[in-house]
C-alpha cells in the first residue's frame, strides 16, 4: 500500500516502499483491505493488487490458507506451523461446515467428503500452482484427511489401523517421489509428473480402493542435470 504525501488541483504524490511506480500500476484502495479478508471474494476493490496484498497480510500472520469463494488460495510457508494440520485439526474440521471455520485445506476435504457421503455425487479436486507452491503436500494432506474419515466411519481410531486401503494409498507417495521427483531451485523436493489420483468409497463412507496414474513426467529433469538443477 501507498500513503498520499501531497495533493492539489493537478498532481497527486504517493509514497510507497518499493520506489516509482507508473500510474497503470497503482490501484484503488479499499478500507476494507487494511486488515485482510478470509474470504476475498467479499473485497470492495478485487484486483490483483487486492489480492496480493491480502495474501501478504495473512501470510504475515501464518494464515497460509484464504478463501476465493469455493476456491482455497494456499502460500507455502516455507516453515513448520504448530497444530495445523494435527489430529486436533482433522477432528475439528470435520464437524464443521465449510465457511464456519478459518479457511483450510481440511474444510474443502470435509466438504468433498460431506458432498460424497450424503449427497452420494462424485467429487474432484483441482489443486495446481508453479514449481514449489506446495501441491504434492496439499495432496497428501488431503489423503490424510480423508483416511482419517474413512477409518471413523468403521469405528476405528487411526492410530489402530497400519495396513488399510486408505493407509498404503498415503504411503505411496514417498515411492513415487524416488523415481519422479528431483531438486531445482525453487523446491528441494520437486514433482516432474502430474498425478491422477482416484479414491473408490463405500455407502458406508470408507474407502475400498484407488489408483494413482502418472503423467506429464518431465523426463529432462530426471535424466539430465543443469547447473542448477539436480
Amino acid at each position: 500500500p501507498s500513503t498520499v504525501s501531497s495533493c492539489d488541483d493537478s498532481s497527486l504524490v504517493l509514497t510507497t516502499d518499493y520506489g516509482k511506480l507508473s500510474r497503470e500500476m497503482v490501484y484503488a484502495m479499499h478500507p476494507s483491505s487494511v486488515q485482510g479478508v478470509e474470504d476475498m471474494s467479499t473485497l470492495t476493490e478485487l484486483h490483483e493488487a487486492a489480492i496480493m496484498h491480502n495474501l501478504y497480510l495473512r501470510y504475515q500472520k501464518d494464515s497460509i490458507y484464504t478463501n476465493i469463494g469455493s476456491i482455497l488460495a494456499a502460500v507455502n510457508p516455507y516453515k513448520q506451523i504448530q497444530g495445523l494440520y494435527d489430529s486436533a485439526s482433522v477432528d475439528l474440521y470435520s464437524k464443521h461446515q465449510l465457511g464456519e471455520l478459518p479457511p483450510h485445506i481440511f474444510a474443502i476435504a470435509n466438504e468433498c467428503y460431506r458432498c460424497l457421503w450424503k449427497r452420494h455425487d462424485s467429487q474432484c479436486v483441482l489443486i495446481s500452482g508453479e514449481s514449489g507452491a506446495g501441491k504434492t503436500e496439499s495432496t497428501k494432506l488431503l489423503l490424510k484427511f480423508l483416511s482419517v474419515m474413512s477409518q471413523y466411519s468403521l469405528g476405528t481410531p487411526p492410530s489402530e489401523s497400519t495396513t488399510r486401503v486408505e493407509q498404503a494409498l498415503v504411503q505411496s507417495s514417498p515411492i513415487m517421489e524416488a523415481f519422479g521427483n528431483a531438486k531445482t531451485v525453487y523446491n528441494n523436493n520437486s514433482s516432474r509428473f502430474g498425478k491422477f489420483i482416484q479414491l473408490n468409497f463405500s455407502q458406508n463412507g470408507n474407502i475400498q480402493g484407488g489408483c494413482i496414474i502418472d503423467c506429464i513426467l518431465h523426463q529432462f529433469i530426471l535424466s539430465y542435470c543443469v547447473f542448477t538443477v539436480s
